[in-house]
């Protein structure tokens, strides 16, 4: 497993992570022993970054973390955390005592003194621009609550005010092969910052593993049903944004390609690795429903693409996306 600097935290982390969203709610339900063992076999395949958020299962993503943290006592994985989607998605919430409010709750989850990473948790766009929001999370820090803080951002114009802050040491972003949008400049302003990217969405929910049809159905809780077209967040976080039946074709597509050029990967494994070979982000976040795909999610860290493979890429892109997603998001 290869392993990258997190940004402005310092920390070394593996190239891919656990995202642990679908352990705490919005893709079905999971067993607590099904979760613990996921995160068991994503650290024995050589992950050491666990992404989580407090409204993961109200706090159920965060809780399995902390009982997983307790029986693996000096196992150095870093845990990136999220705050801030429990309360009205307006700028007036975030304030200190909340954020002391959010935090306290968020340890007590995860059985920490001080919590490794806090992400804002896709604040409302306002936020970006508030010095007295950053000098609250310089507060977190200053009083040991917290290690370090970043953001997890919904568009390319907040990722980039949050890299122009001093204190920012990681950027969240929807990242795959289907949404190229932040190689154009977010990627780039980064890596002359010095901030870690956390490239999160990797499989377009799933699409980029090729496993999906368009007559694939999901259960009712799954985001995948009730938030198809934005019901009850942003779109962009179902399926990327892009249209399924459009999505499904273009899997195809990818899907050939890695057959002819990675016959050793999986489509999954093969969209991982193109993530992880852009040589800003830090780390990818894959979730695992299963011991076994969190075990092949991690495989990818390892596996090297032929060249031509990031040209056709972002071919494919051009043919089935660009017009329809670029400008947004």
């Amino acid at each position: 497993m290869q392993t990258r600097t997190l940004g402005r935290t310092g920390r070394s982390v593996s190239v891919i992570g656990l995202g642990t969203w679908q352990l705490g709610a919005d893709w079905g339900e999971v067993e607590e022993a099904d979760a613990l063992a996921v995160l068991d076999a994503a650290y024995g395949a050589g992950v050491t970054i666990f992404d989580t958020a407090d409204v993961y299962g109200d706090g159920r993503s965060e809780s399995l973390i902390g009982s997983w943290l307790k029986a693996n006592a000096g196992s150095g994985v870093t845990v990136a955390t999220k705050m801030g989607r429990r309360v009205d998605q307006v700028p007036e919430n975030y304030v200190l005592e909340n954020f002391r409010a959010w935090n306290d709750r968020s340890r007590r989850n995860l059985g920490v003194d001080a919590l490794d990473l806090v992400q804002l948790h896709c604040p409302p766009t306002a936020v970006y621009s508030s010095d007295e929001v950053f000098d609250a999370l310089d507060t977190l820090v200053a009083e040991g609550r917290i290690r370090n803080y970043g953001v997890s951002v919904e568009t390319v114009d907040e990722a980039l005010a949050a890299i122009a802050r001093p204190g920012v040491a990681s950027v969240q972003i929807i990242l795959n092969a289907f949404r190229l949008k932040p190689l154009d400049e977010v990627l780039p302003a980064a890596g002359r910052a010095g901030v870690g990217i956390i490239a999160r969405v990797p499989l377009a929910s799933g699409l980029l593993s090729g496993r999906y049809t368009t007559e694939t159905t999901f259960a009712a809780d799954d985001h995948r049903t009730y938030n198809r077209h934005g019901e009850a967040f942003d779109v962009g976080e179902t399926f990327s944004g892009v249209d399924y039946e459009t999505g499904v074709r273009a899997a195809s597509d990818f899907s050939a390609l890695v057959a002819e050029q990675v016959p050793d990967a999986t489509p999954a494994q093969a969209a991982l690795a193109w993530i992880a070979s852009l040589p800003q982000v830090s780390t990818v976040i894959p979730g695992a429903r299963s011991t076994d795909q969190a075990a092949a999610n991690a495989a990818a860290g390892s596996i090297e693409l032929p060249d031509g493979f990031d040209a056709a890429v972002r071919g494919l892109y051009d043919t089935y996306f660009r017009e329809a997603i670029h400008s947004r998001w």
